[in-house]
C-alpha cells in the first residue's frame, strides 16, 4: 500500500502488504491527532501518564560504546560509519574484552545502569555472534544491564546472545514505511521487521526507535510512532534521537527539525507506549539545556550518557550532571525495570 496511514506492522508479514487490523492500539490518524494538540495539552497529558506508570525525578542512564566502529556496507543516509560514504570514519576491528570491560567498569562508576555495545555490521556472521556473547558476558558480570545493536540477525544468534546475558536487543525502525526508501535502499522496512521478531522470540527486550528531523512530515513522524506502538508488544525502550547532520552524508545539509517538534515527538511517543523507557539519545548536544527539560517533562526518562555515542558527540557527563541537578531530578540508581 502506499498509504502511511493503512500501514501497522505485524512481525510476519512485509509492510507493504499489511493491511491495519481491527486490533491496532494506535491508527496513524489517532497519533497525528496527539500531534496537533496544543501544546500545553499534550505536555499534560504526556506528563500525567508518566506520573502514572514512573517517577517523573528519575533518570535512567545508559552508555553507548562502539565497539566496532565503521566499514559497514549499507547506504543510511544519515550515518557516518557507512563504507559508501566519506566521513573521516575509519573502520576498525572489534574491541578486545579487557578493553570493553575496562569501559564498562568506568560506565558504572559514573552512574549508568544499562551499558549498551554497538558494532557497524549489516549482519553479524556466526563468529562475530560468538565473540559479542563473550563482551556481553564480560559486561554482565559487573551487574550492568546489557544491550547491543549489531545490525540484522539471523536465526539462532539472538538465543546466543540470550545464554550469555544480553537484556535488550536494540534495532530502530528508523522512519515511517513510506519514507523509509528515501533514506535507506540496501535492506528493507521487513528485514527490521524480522530481526525484532527473532529477538521477541528469544525472549530478549526490545529496544527500537527512529529518527527524526531527516526531511519527513509530521504525518511521517505519526507513522513511526504509530509503528513502534504497534509491535506487540510495544518496545521496553524507545530512543528518539534527532538527526546529527554529519558532513560526508547524503543528510549533511537538512535543516534542523523544530525543536519543539521534537519535544511533541517525545510526548507523543509517551501517550502511545506508557510503559516504555523514552529515551533521548543523538542529537542532545545540539538541543541546549532548554530543549531537554521540556523533552523530561514530556516523559523522556532515560539519556545516552558519556561524551559520544559510537561516532557523533553527546553532552559531557559534566554537563548532564549539572543539568539534572538544575532540574531538581536525579540518576535512576539501580537497573530499570522496564
Amino acid at each position: 500500500m502506499s498509504s502511511v496511514v493503512e500501514q501497522t506492522v505485524t512481525l510476519h508479514r512485509r509492510a507493504d502488504a499489511i493491511a491495519a487490523p481491527q486490533s491496532a492500539r494506535w491508527t496513524v490518524e489517532a497519533v497525528q491527532a496527539l500531534f496537533a494538540l496544543p501544546f500545553p495539552e499534550l505536555m499534560h497529558r504526556a506528563q500525567t501518564v508518566h506520573r502514572e506508570h514512573f517517577d517523573p525525578t528519575q533518570i535512567e542512564f545508559a552508555t553507548l560504546l562502539s565497539v566496532k566502529t565503521g566499514g559497514c556496507p549499507e547506504d543510511c543516509g544519515y550515518c557516518p560509519q557507512s563504507a559508501k560514504f566519506d566521513t573521516g570514519v575509519e573502520a576498525s576491528k572489534l574491541m578486545e574484552p579487557q578493553a570493553v570491560l575496562q569501559a564498562a567498569q568506568l560506565a558504572k562508576a559514573a552512574g549508568a545502569t544499562r551499558f549498551c555495545m554497538g558494532a557497524a555490521w549489516r549482519a553479524p556472521k556466526d563468529r562475530d555472534i560468538e565473540k559479542m556473547a563473550e563482551l556481553v558476558s564480560t559486561v554482565k558480570a559487573l551487574g550492568l544491564e546489557t544491550c547491543a545493536t549489531l545490525g540484522m540477525l539471523n536465526d539462532g544468534h539472538a538465543e546466543t546472545l540470550r545464554d550469555a546475558g544480553l537484556d535488550y536487543y536494540n534495532h530502530n525502525l528508523d522512519s515511517a514505511p513510506d519514507f523509509y526508501g528515501d533514506i535507506i535502499t540496501t535492506r528493507d522496512y521487513q528485514d527490521r521487521l524480522d530481526t525484532l521478531e527473532r529477538v521477541r522470540g528469544a525472549g530478549v527486550k526490545v529496544c527500537c526507535g527512529g529518527i527524526v528531523g531527516m526531511g519527513e512530515t509530521r504525518l511521517q513522524r505519526a507513522g513511526l510512532i504509530a509503528q513502534l506502538a504497534n509491535l506487540d508488544p510495544y518496545p521496553e525502550s524507545v530512543p528518539i534521537n534527532n538527526l546529527v547532520p554529519v558532513p560526508g552524508t547524503p543528510l549533511a545539509d537538512q535543516p534542523p527539525l523544530d525543536p519543539f517538534e521534537f519535544v511533541r515527538t517525545i510526548a507523543v511517543a509517551r501517550l502511545t507506549m506508557p510503559l516504555a523507557r523514552v529515551r533521548l539519545s543523538a542529537g542532545r548536544q545540539q538541543m541546549g539545556d532548554a530543549v531537554q527539560a521540556l523533552c523530561f517533562l514530556a516523559g523522556a526518562n532515560s539519556i545516552f550518557y558519556g561524551d559520544k555515542l559510537l561516532t557523533t558527540g553527546n553532552p559531557d557527563t559534566h554537563a548532564d550532571l549539572d543539568l539534572l541537578q538544575r532540574l531538581g531530578l536525579r540518576q535512576a540508581t539501580t537497573a530499570a525495570t522496564a
